[in-house]
């Protein structure tokens, strides 16, 4: 193996390697991303029906967007929900 070829296969290996680590960073996103709009989702199912059964009419639809909102913001996109929601009885 001459000189020049020594170098491309060390600049392959390293390429390769900051591929596997940006992957790995985008998948942990997504992963984080899907796991708080599922929460969320589940969040916002358990809200509705503690509001309903204590007879209050304010509820969440879940849908897409409430979902993305979940998933972005976490707990507390979900609590904005509510309050959005909520502001309507003011």
């Amino acid at each position: 193996m001459d000189k020049t070829s020594g170098i491309f296969v060390i600049a392959g290996a390293c390429l390769l390697v900051l591929f596997m680590v940006t992957v790995k960073r985008k998948a942990e996103i997504l992963l984080n991303f899907c796991l708080r709009a599922v929460l969320g989702g589940i969040a916002i199912h358990a809200v509705n029906t503690a509001l309903s059964l204590w007879g209050i009419s304010c509820c969440v639809a879940i849908g897409p967007l409430s979902l993305l909102t979940s998933g972005i913001l976490g707990i507390s996109g979900v609590s904005l929900l509510f309050a959005i929601s909520a502001i309507r009885f003011l």
